[in-house]
């Protein structure tokens, strides 16, 4: 069974044992054709929709800040004054995520092989407690959920505490996300 086989495989930062290719369960990138130039396309295009609410939002609040309802009616009313740190903060957060949508704009694409390592721009399929899972490893929008021929692609980025165990792993190895506790078995690479 599918739990015994797994039962024989080390776990805690091991490499597969020469045996784990001819894996029971195939892969999620298989014959599948792969346009990263799409994926790089659908998360640029989720990122310019989030800065587009952003930026409308921070407009409003910034007009809020000089309309005669934020004026100052007492010695304790901060109303203004909490206003401009909330504009504030927000324009440092369009700020933040224009320079990710750069990011993501100019990442070049490659293509991976087998014996590579995964690296920016990298379709990787991971099995984690025997779920296949794909993640496109990307320079932002970390957590975004992208469709790519009718199968969900999650985005990570090499900064996150995902990306961080994954990136320079090679198909066949197993990393240990110890922060929860969980193994992923590197299975393709594209």
């Amino acid at each position: 069974s599918d739990r015994d086989f797994y039962a024989r495989v080390p776990r805690r930062g091991a490499r597969s044992p020469a045996w784990v290719p001819s894996h029971p369960i195939r892969g999620m990138l298989g014959a599948m054709a792969i346009d990263k130039a799409s994926l790089r396309d659908a998360l640029a295009d989720a990122l310019a929709s989030e800065l587009d609410t952003l930026m409308a939002a921070q407009q409003l609040t910034t007009e809020g800040v000089t309309h005669a309802d934020a004026k100052q009616e007492g010695s304790k009313d901060t109303r203004a004054i909490e206003a401009s740190y909330l504009a504030r903060g927000q324009a440092a957060r369009v700020a933040s995520l224009s320079r990710d949508l750069a990011g993501v704009r100019a990442m070049p694409l490659r293509e991976f092989s087998e014996s590579d390592r995964v690296a920016l721009s990298a379709l990787v399929t991971v099995l984690n407690e025997e779920q296949q899972r794909l993640l496109f490893i990307a320079p932002a929008g970390g957590g975004a959920r992208l469709e790519l021929a009718g199968q969900s692609v999650d985005v990570v980025t090499p900064k996150s505490p995902l990306g961080r165990i994954l990136v320079g792993a090679e198909v066949g190895d197993i990393v240990t996300w110890d922060a929860k506790d969980q193994d992923f078995d590197i299975l393709e690479l594209a």
